[in-house]
């Protein structure tokens, strides 16, 4: 059994669960317990709240003791995101403009792309789940179907998406599927966002007290094309060329 799980981490082995602002230390030392028995061991945790390691190494059992104690902490999430080139996030809320994926369906999507690229699983606080601002950071958004209660505990979300993608793991190993190229980062991604809703406000485009929509309707679209850091790097050099050229 652990030859096995040793040979099929490797193909989890870009994916890291990060979890934002967690209220709990059973649920970080359940949420390693799960990542543990999936082949998974990077654990990040962002500003958690009443955090005690010992609490969470006794729920984490001995054998995933590891991946608390060498759990990565952060004070923001951007600063947690900032290495990955790909976020899927959890979101037990429907409706609106969002798109969300089944847990198979992203799973399936995201092995591929975690063979080049580092991908985050981001889950959201216990009790109110990601926030707005959160979940404008992720490319995919999942949602775990549930009969009645629609929210799952925190440990229980990571289990069943942390199974998905070890089952879609396996499957990969025997499978002709290309790996996705190697996609710009979100450190990347947020600073041609930043730039990009300058530009938008200088050429006059948008209402400067409008610029999230039309930002969040432009994320949504750059997402899915999976973007490089070539591309990204292009698209900022073409606002900068026309920015040069407006000011002449």
């Amino acid at each position: 059994m652990k030859g096995e799980r040793g040979k099929n981490s490797m193909g989890l082995k870009n994916i890291a669960v990060v979890l934002q602002q967690p209220g709990y230390s059973e649920n970080i030392g359940a949420a390693a317990r799960a990542m543990c028995n999936m082949g998974m061991d990077e654990l990040h945790v962002v500003a958690a709240r009443n955090f005690n390691s010992e609490t969470a190494e006794k729920l984490a059992t001995h054998s995933a003791r590891h991946i608390v104690q060498g759990l990565q902490h952060h004070t923001t999430l951007a600063q947690a995101l900032a290495p990955f080139h790909y976020v899927v996030g959890t979101t037990a809320r429907l409706g609106g403009e969002r798109r969300v994926m089944s847990p198979r369906q992203a799973a399936e999507q995201v092995i591929p792309i975690a063979r080049n690229n580092r991908v985050a699983l981001l889950f959201g606080r216990e009790d109110s789940g990601l926030s707005n601002d959160a979940l404008k950071l992720c490319h995919t958004l999942i949602h775990i179907p549930t009969s009645g209660f629609s929210s799952l505990n925190l440990s229980q979300a990571v289990m069943v998406m942390c199974h998905e993608l070890f089952s879609a793991a396996l499957a990969d190993q025997v499978s002709s599927i290309a790996p996705s190229p190697r996609l710009a980062g979100r450190y990347e991604l947020d600073g041609m966002y930043d730039e990009l809703e300058l530009f938008l406000n200088d050429i006059s485009l948008v209402n400067p007290e409008k610029s999230d929509y039309w930002l969040n309707h432009l994320r949504r679209f750059f997402n899915r094309f999976q973007l490089r850091a070539g591309e990204v790097r292009m698209i900022r050099a073409m606002m900068q060329k026309i920015s040069l050229t407006k000011d002449r």
